[in-house]
């Protein structure tokens, strides 16, 4: 079948109305930036789910990497979109305009320059991320020990997809089928989600971040539904095997365990995250028992629209004191996040 046909059938679906949920931050972007939703009929709605990893992190994870930015020969080191998340009180970058220590990088493999260079400070690494992150963590760790280095730390944020779609699943969510992330089963394969189609009897199509490659999904998700096929198939064959990437599984779990995390809005999903292990432990920063989750502004809407309960519209914050330069929420700070991509849209 032609492209052109695959859009035509969906630009005039006229069958049950489908509710389709993306759980990857990026493909949250690139349905933004292709215009996808233009392209679909009113009977096909896509939700936008806890698919971004700064979205999902919780406000006590925020809240601990600003007391570590304030001890004494401490620096806490991160991606530029954590900056400005806010934790109950404040931000990193407001903290840092206070003197907290606070380095932006592009890669966790920046640590080592500086933790080599400045030896008498300790160097937090914000480790924020899924499965697909996950191995970078390891391999700074590898260096570390490798360097002989000990004033490298990391505060992990670390959490695993199917627990979140359980929970999602479990708690009434009406979704019919979900957009597998393209990123995480790169690493798991596809077939990390057979468990959950079967489970939940609804169907998984795994995706590429191309428009080309979401139209097809997105089709592909509404003949399964149409043909009662709850299984996952997979849309991006060019990337993504069946079976999980053997040497980088092996690698997480040479440093992590699976734990109970809290999830933004969500709150603590059993197994659904990653801390290390204890042999490991004098490189963690203090990642267990961040349980809590105080929103710094009560309207904020962030929980409920990463469950797919709301959009970013119905957030009585969105587009007016909650803006991409001064956000409320989480979902507002990344390009990955729902509320962000919703308000370049609607501008």
């Amino acid at each position: 079948m032609e492209i052109s046909e695959v859009v035509d059938y969906l630009r005039n679906y006229n069958g049950k109305p489908v509710r389709l949920m993306e759980v990857c931050g990026s493909h949250t972007h690139a349905i933004a930036k292709h215009g996808i939703r233009d392209l679909l009929s009113p009977n096909i709605e896509l939700l936008s789910g806890p698919g971004c990893p700064v979205c999902v992190t919780p406000t006590a994870y925020i809240d601990r990497l600003i007391e570590l930015c304030l001890e004494p020969n401490t620096t806490v080191a991160t991606f530029g979109d954590l900056l400005r998340v806010p934790g109950s009180k404040e931000s990193l970058n407001e903290v840092k305009g206070r003197g907290g220590s606070v380095a932006m990088v592009y890669s966790p493999m920046d640590v080592l320059g500086l933790a080599k260079e400045h030896p008498e400070n300790n160097y937090v690494f914000a480790a924020v991320g899924f499965e697909t992150t996950a191995p970078v963590y390891t391999l700074l760790l590898d260096q570390a020990q490798a360097m002989g280095l000990k004033n490298i730390r990391i505060l992990t944020a670390l959490k695993t997809m199917p627990g979140a779609i359980s929970f999602l699943c479990d708690n009434g969510a009406a979704i019919d089928g979900f957009i597998a992330p393209g990123h995480v089963s790169a690493v798991t394969g596809a077939d990390y989600f057979n468990e959950l189609a079967a489970k939940y009897q609804i169907p998984f199509a795994v995706a590429g971040f191309g428009d080309r490659e979401l139209i097809l999904a997105i089709y592909g998700l509404v003949k399964m539904i149409e043909n009662n096929e709850n299984v996952v198939k997979n849309y991006y064959t060019s990337v993504v095997d069946q079976g999980q990437n053997d040497i980088i599984v092996s690698q997480i779990n040479k440093y992590f365990r699976p734990a109970d995390v809290v999830w933004r809005g969500m709150g603590s999903i059993p197994g659904s995250g990653l801390l290390l292990k204890e042999e490991y432990s004098t490189y963690d920063a203090g990642s267990d028992g961040l349980d809590e989750d105080n929103k710094k502004n009560k309207a904020c809407k962030c929980g409920e629209i990463l469950m797919g309960r709301a959009k970013p519209h119905d957030c009585p914050l969105f587009g007016k004191v909650c803006t991409p330069m001064s956000p409320e929420g989480a979902c507002m700070v990344s390009e990955e996040g729902s509320c962000f991509n919703a308000y370049l849209v609607r501008r």
